[in-house]
């Protein structure tokens, strides 16, 4: 499409060289004569005009978003509100079905810096990237808060991304301990039906690395359970640089655990459990498979079902992701796992049992025989206990035994 400058140009040469009147130069150039007369009093065009456009439909929830921005201030930094995030909330809260996003974009864009002048916050940029098909990953944990039983509760959400469609597996855990860095794994190369073929990027992340071998370039000392699982599943890990380097040799997930996390956890999720809210992650990561990442033609889900051929298959055995711990129990028929206590049947009092710690349950075995299961408690010295194992020494008790 031709510039108004070159326009401007070709109409003062035609003046100029073919001495053509206003009349004239109007109809070669299929333009008003007004435009005609301010391109031959002037060679650079005067900007257009932006005209304030009214909007009538935004009118009524204005003081909605208003409070949006300003319960921003308060908020966790990384669960504030994006306009799409505002325009969801106005669609699902308020009925606001007919709003634009452009609308909604440009009323944020402006009221904003005006709630929030004082915070100088700035937007993250990442610099995109070409990855084959299948061949790389990248993986990350961030914070996030949760209204978790009536509690506002700080938990952790893993990220795993595939590089090459942008396809994301998320799961949020009490802690970021390994049993948590390994099950996110494990969940991921599950749903995704496959192993990047080439490389998974991380953080040094003391669930995979002890020791980072300063001057030595990417040398790292790693945990050797993670050793163990990642022969197990068959890939190979890529260490990014510490610091703010390193940032930038994974900033797709980087990216996409910020855009998760305002997209989906803003406003702070309300459940009863992890389990409750990790059962809507699966259902948001499904609905992600139609949004397209900038400005790409196909959709995450299209490009997604290119690359998940070309992923390694998965082995034929599921590693155990639980730490096995041997704690005794307790005289009130409970162990301690991590500073909680879990309770077991009456009949274990005294005698040692093993214990899968795993990142949101907890399971107790007598040899190999099952006895207990619990959610992961995530209060220190909280409890589970399951009255009905209970049961047997209540009545023992209520004999004098």
């Amino acid at each position: 499409m031709e510039s108004r400058v070159d326009l401007y140009a070709r109409i003062r040469r035609d003046a100029r060289v073919e001495q053509l009147s206003i009349r004239e130069l109007s109809r070669r150039h299929g333009v008003a004569r007004e435009t005609i007369r301010a391109a031959l009093a002037r060679a650079e065009p005067l900007p257009r005009k932006i005209p304030e456009r009214a909007s009538p439909r935004l009118d009524p929830f204005k003081a909605v978003i208003d409070q949006m921005l300003t319960d921003d201030l308060t908020a966790p930094r990384k669960q504030r509100h994006t306009a799409r995030r505002v325009l969801a909330r106005l669609a699902d809260e308020r009925g606001a079905a007919e709003l634009s996003y452009s609308t909604v974009r440009d009323y944020v864009a402006r009221r904003r810096p005006e709630i929030n002048a004082a915070a100088g916050r700035a937007e993250d940029a990442s610099v995109p990237q070409e990855h084959a098909p299948g061949a790389e990953a990248e993986v990350d944990f961030g914070g996030v808060y949760v209204m978790l039983a009536g509690v506002k509760t700080k938990c952790q959400l893993f990220a795993f991304r595939l590089s090459h469609s942008g396809k994301a597996v998320h799961r949020v855990y009490p802690t970021s301990g390994q049993e948590a860095f390994l099950e996110g794994h494990i969940d991921a190369f599950e749903t995704l039906g496959g192993i990047p073929t080439v490389q998974i990027k991380y953080d040094n992340l003391t669930d995979a690395v002890t020791a980072v071998i300063f001057g030595t370039g990417r040398r790292r000392t790693e945990n050797s359970r993670w050793v163990l699982f990642r022969s197990h599943y068959g890939f190979d890990p890529f260490y990014c640089l510490p610091g703010i380097d390193g940032a930038h040799e994974k900033g797709g997930i980087e990216g996409e655990v910020g855009r998760f996390r305002r997209n989906r956890l803003s406003p702070m999720p309300v459940v009863d459990s992890l389990a409750e809210l990790n059962e809507k992650i699966i259902a948001w990561d499904e609905a992600d498979d139609a949004r397209r990442i900038d400005n790409r033609i196909r959709t995450v889900g299209q490009d997604f079902a290119t690359e998940r051929p070309l992923l390694a298959p998965l082995p034929f055995e599921r590693f155990e992701p639980g730490l096995s711990l041997t704690p005794r129990v307790d005289r009130s028929a409970l162990v301690t796992v991590r500073m909680a206590k879990y309770s077991v049947p009456a009949r274990m009092i005294g005698r040692p049992v093993r214990v899968s710690l795993r990142a949101s349950e907890v399971i107790i075995f007598d040899g190999r025989t099952e006895i207990a299961r619990h959610p992961r408690v995530v209060a220190v010295r909280g409890q589970s206990v399951n009255l009905s194992l209970s049961s047997c020494l209540c009545k023992r008790a209520s004999l004098g035994f």
